[in-house]
């Protein structure tokens, strides 16, 4: 039973934050995204068919993942954002040109065999590496970890409305289903695509207009353009050490790859 209350507490989560209290978790937002950055960067520069090196990739993210307490489960179903990708990906032997090999009777490009395995292997690490930021970081951090990073203001700004309204606009939305449900809409007729059509019109408009009262709200509570600082914690040595753990282990693995493809 105690194991089960463990388990349960562990993958708690708000939104799309993990609620845990993990290394990961109590580092500066704005070194967790230069290291997703720095991460991902090196993926991307790792050579096409360095599967042991892609390999070793994976198994770091998995051990971030295991230390910052995120359940593997919640990290494969968050996944599915990927699935364009994958479909990319299992289409490239198919349509590529070039040599051809027998695979399960099937025709398929060397070349697209290559690109679309490499294809793959880059986006799920870079998909992986963005759940954890997400999973780990709440959304007023990282946008201090953005500010921090010296991300023009507006932008900031325009972010930071957007996590503060999506709810709210979530919920007209839900609302919005409510009513068209109790006046007997049932959905999956073309017909339907009317009343949908006019919901989301309406829900524009109404969004619009919302967004014009709270900038006169602003105005008249003397907003003039800039938003309050939104952090101003400072950033200890050891912080930036373990931010840098992730992508400078990466990054001496695809100097060792690069030496090995040099050596041949």
């Amino acid at each position: 039973m105690a194991a089960r209350e463990s388990r349960n507490r562990a993958s708690a989560t708000d939104g799309l934050v993990v609620l845990a209290d993990s290394p990961v978790h109590r580092l500066p937002a704005h070194g967790k995204v230069l290291a997703l950055l720095g991460f991902v960067l090196v993926a991307v520069a790792t050579p096409a068919g360095t599967w042991w090196a892609f390999g070793t990739y994976a198994v770091l993210l998995v051990a971030t993942l295991l230390v910052a307490r995120v359940p593997l489960g919640l990290a494969g179903r968050r996944m599915v954002v990927e699935l364009p990708f994958v479909v990319f990906a299992l289409l490239m032997p198919f349509v590529a040109t070039g040599p051809r090999v027998e695979v399960l009777g099937l025709s398929l490009s060397r070349e697209g065999l290559l690109g679309g395995g490499t294809l793959l292997a880059k986006a799920t690490l870079g998909v992986v590496a963005a759940i954890v930021l997400a999973a780990t970081t709440a959304p007023r951090d990282l946008l201090a970890g953005l500010e921090r990073l010296r991300l023009p203001a507006v932008l900031v700004a325009i972010l930071s409305f957007m996590v503060r309204y999506v709810s709210v606009v979530s919920g007209d939305l839900q609302r919005m289903r409510v009513a068209r449900e109790s006046r007997g809409y049932s959905g999956g007729r073309v017909g339907h695509l009317k009343a949908v059509a006019a919901g989301a019109g309406s829900l524009f408009v109404r969004s619009y207009e919302r967004g014009e009262r709270v900038h006169l709200a602003m105005l008249a509570r003397g907003y003039d353009g800039r938003m309050p600082t939104l952090s101003s914690d400072s950033t200890s040595a050891a912080q930036v050490v373990r931010c840098a753990v992730l992508p400078v282990a990466a990054l001496a693995v695809l100097l060792v790859a690069r030496f090995r493809l040099g050596a041949r």
